[in-house]
């Protein structure tokens, strides 16, 4: 799966990892801030334990999967509006049956995912993390609707023979 076009997050770390994988196929990086992590407001770096005290109504709603601003950050819907943007934007370089490589963050790619999927937001969490430098598949099935067929990978995907091949 080699791929046409690499859009990374202008995070220190996501940029690092772009750079990885751009050295090894000789691409470019374009970076764009729509694949940054969730804008958690007044919770950023501050301890479960701290939330919980100074705002437990809100951090119930938000781990319920409510589209609520965590610590007055971004919504879930907000990170997805603009991770999908990004990975458009990638798109729109990449030529027909191409491979675009989003470097994103966890909760930005679980946002992305469960908006192409078409989950409701409440059941986005439904999408396990993703652990550092694992990766998830996707592709395009019909116009601007999509399935997921690895998640959490950390091994190239292996085909799958099913009722899609019939």
């Amino acid at each position: 799966m080699p791929p046409d076009v690499i859009v990374s997050s202008d995070l220190g770390r996501a940029q690092q990892t772009a750079a990885a994988l751009a050295a090894l196929c000789a691409l470019p990086v374009r970076v764009d801030a729509g694949l940054r992590e969730t804008f958690a407001g007044d919770w950023q770096g501050m301890l479960t334990s701290q939330i919980q005290a100074q705002d437990g109504e809100r951090l119930g709603a938000w781990r319920a999967g409510a589209d609520v601003r965590p610590g007055g950050g971004e919504t879930r819907t907000e990170i997805a509006d603009r991770a999908e943007a990004a990975l458009y934007g990638g798109l729109a370089q990449v030529p027909d049956a191409g491979v675009v490589v989003l470097v994103t963050h966890g909760g930005t790619a679980r946002a992305l995912i469960g908006r192409l999927l078409g989950l409701p937001v409440v059941s986005w969490a439904v999408l396990g993390g993703l652990a550092n430098c694992s990766w998830s598949v996707l592709e395009e099935w019909g116009e601007r609707s999509w399935r997921l067929t690895e998640h959490n990978a950390g091994t190239l995907p292996e085909p799958v023979m099913g009722d899609d091949d019939a």
